[in-house]
Protein backbone atom coordinates (compact mmCIF):
# COMPACT_ATOMS: atom_id res chain seq x y z
CA UNK A 1 0.00 0.00 0.00
CA UNK A 2 1.54 3.31 -1.05
CA UNK A 3 1.84 6.21 1.37
CA UNK A 4 1.40 9.65 -0.18
CA UNK A 5 2.28 13.02 1.32
CA UNK A 6 -0.04 16.00 0.90
CA UNK A 7 -0.19 19.74 1.63
CA UNK A 8 -3.54 21.39 2.18
CA UNK A 9 -4.20 24.22 -0.26
CA UNK A 10 -6.27 26.09 2.37
CA UNK A 11 -4.24 25.90 5.60
CA UNK A 12 -0.84 24.55 4.34
CA UNK A 13 -0.94 21.60 6.78
CA UNK A 14 1.26 18.70 5.58
CA UNK A 15 0.14 15.14 6.21
CA UNK A 16 0.55 11.61 4.88
CA UNK A 17 -2.11 9.08 3.94
CA UNK A 18 -1.89 5.34 3.21
CA UNK A 19 -3.95 4.43 0.18
CA UNK A 20 -5.54 1.00 0.02
CA UNK A 21 -5.73 1.05 -3.77
CA UNK A 22 -4.10 3.10 -6.53
CA UNK A 23 -7.29 4.83 -7.68
CA UNK A 24 -8.31 6.04 -4.21
CA UNK A 25 -8.96 9.82 -4.20
CA UNK A 26 -6.99 12.21 -2.00
CA UNK A 27 -8.37 12.50 1.54
CA UNK A 28 -9.60 15.78 3.04
CA UNK A 29 -7.22 17.76 5.23
CA UNK A 30 -7.25 16.37 8.80
CA UNK A 31 -6.75 19.91 10.22
CA UNK A 32 -9.34 22.02 8.43
CA UNK A 33 -11.35 19.48 6.41
CA UNK A 34 -10.70 21.15 3.05
CA UNK A 35 -11.03 18.87 0.04
CA UNK A 36 -8.44 18.20 -2.65
CA UNK A 37 -5.04 18.73 -1.02
CA UNK A 38 -1.98 18.93 -3.27
CA UNK A 39 0.12 15.77 -3.53
CA UNK A 40 3.78 16.41 -2.70
CA UNK A 41 6.77 14.98 -4.48
CA UNK A 42 8.54 12.63 -2.10
CA UNK A 43 11.29 10.05 -2.06
CA UNK A 44 11.08 6.36 -1.37
CA UNK A 45 13.38 3.76 0.09
CA UNK A 46 13.88 0.08 -0.42
CA UNK A 47 16.01 -2.47 1.32
CA UNK A 48 17.79 -5.43 -0.18
CA UNK A 49 18.44 -8.42 2.03
CA UNK A 50 20.88 -10.33 -0.17
CA UNK A 51 24.43 -9.10 -0.38
CA UNK A 52 26.24 -8.96 -3.67
CA UNK A 53 29.00 -11.60 -3.93
CA UNK A 54 32.45 -10.25 -4.54
CA UNK A 55 34.82 -11.74 -7.07
CA UNK A 56 38.35 -10.91 -7.96
CA UNK A 57 39.34 -10.55 -11.63
CA UNK A 58 41.17 -13.88 -11.31
CA UNK A 59 37.99 -15.63 -10.16
CA UNK A 60 35.72 -13.88 -12.62
CA UNK A 61 37.61 -13.05 -15.83
CA UNK A 62 34.37 -12.86 -17.82
CA UNK A 63 30.63 -13.18 -17.36
CA UNK A 64 30.78 -16.72 -18.76
CA UNK A 65 33.23 -18.06 -16.16
CA UNK A 66 31.97 -16.39 -12.98
CA UNK A 67 31.71 -18.88 -10.07
CA UNK A 68 28.45 -17.18 -9.00
CA UNK A 69 26.77 -17.73 -12.37
CA UNK A 70 27.00 -14.14 -13.52
CA UNK A 71 29.59 -11.41 -13.56
CA UNK A 72 29.62 -9.70 -10.18
CA UNK A 73 31.05 -6.44 -11.47
CA UNK A 74 34.31 -6.72 -9.54
CA UNK A 75 36.38 -5.82 -12.59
Amino acid sequence: MPIYEYRCTSCSHEFSHRHHRYSEPAPPCPECGAAEPRKLLSTFSASVKASKPSCSPEQCPSAHSCPHGKCCGAH
